[in-house]
């Protein structure tokens, strides 16, 4: 069954657990708490959540541990909360999987919005959109936000997704760091945020591209990033 609003919880600290339950579903969400690592892959099979709020810190498997195992299965939004001081969590998530990352204590309405955001870039539907984009023996298949390479799935974080949505969709264009963050997260770019160089890492890797000589998505030094429509 999928509860078009359900959200997963992964938090073992109870009182803040219920204290954002409480809130996100004062905002017409639903939402069922996940308190053990071990228990998580279960959960999301059980619910079929649209969406997965994951905290690192958990009895069990840890999240970055779920994160990277989710990944493969799980193609819905995963917002990470880790700690104010771990730069080394929020890059390791976003390399994991994660879409974005809230830093603990989260403030309850910037956690509510940044789940707003996720849900209105994964599940808006845009019929100008949904027609299949092939370079070479690359394929993007919009209405399923399935990406095939010479005839195998590649699974993308939904961010990720966006993100060669976004080069592919303007092939040949220099698209600079600004324009991706603003494109991806809805919020301005702060100019020391490098979450975009972390993904277009992860999309050469994933997509078979050198990532000594990219061939395929170019880095433009001081301009942004190019991708190669020939080069597919």
């Amino acid at each position: 069954m999928l509860h078009n609003n359900l959200i997963l919880l992964v938090e073992d600290d109870r009182r803040l657990a219920l204290l954002v339950k409480e809130f996100l579903e004062a905002n017409e969400f639903q939402v069922v708490i996940e308190g053990n690592g071990n228990r998580v892959m279960r959960q999301v099979q059980n619910v079929n959540p649209v969406l997965i709020v994951l905290d690192l810190m958990l009895p069990g498997k840890d999240g970055l541990t779920l994160c990277k195992e989710l990944r493969p299965s799980f193609k819905g939004p995963i917002l990470m909360l880790t700690a104010r001081d771990s730069d080394l969590d929020q890059v390791l998530g976003l390399e994991y999987g994660a879409d974005d990352y809230v830093i603990k204590p989260a403030e309850p309405r910037v956690l509510l919005a940044r789940i707003r955001a996720l849900m209105r870039r994964y599940y808006q539907q845009d019929s100008r959109e949904q027609e299949t984009i092939v370079f070479g023996q690359l394929s993007i298949q919009p209405s399923a936000r399935k990406v095939l390479l010479a005839g195998d799935e590649i699974y993308l974080s939904s961010h990720e997704y966006d993100l060669l949505i976004s080069l592919a969709a303007q092939a040949g264009q220099i698209l600079s760091r600004e324009f991706l963050f603003n494109y991806i997260y809805n919020r301005e770019y702060d100019g020391l945020d490098r979450t975009i160089d972390v993904r277009i890492s992860q999309l050469r890797k994933k997509l078979n591209d050198n990532s000594e000589t990219p061939t395929r998505i170019k880095t433009i030094w001081g301009k942004g990033y190019l991708f190669v429509a020939e080069a597919w």
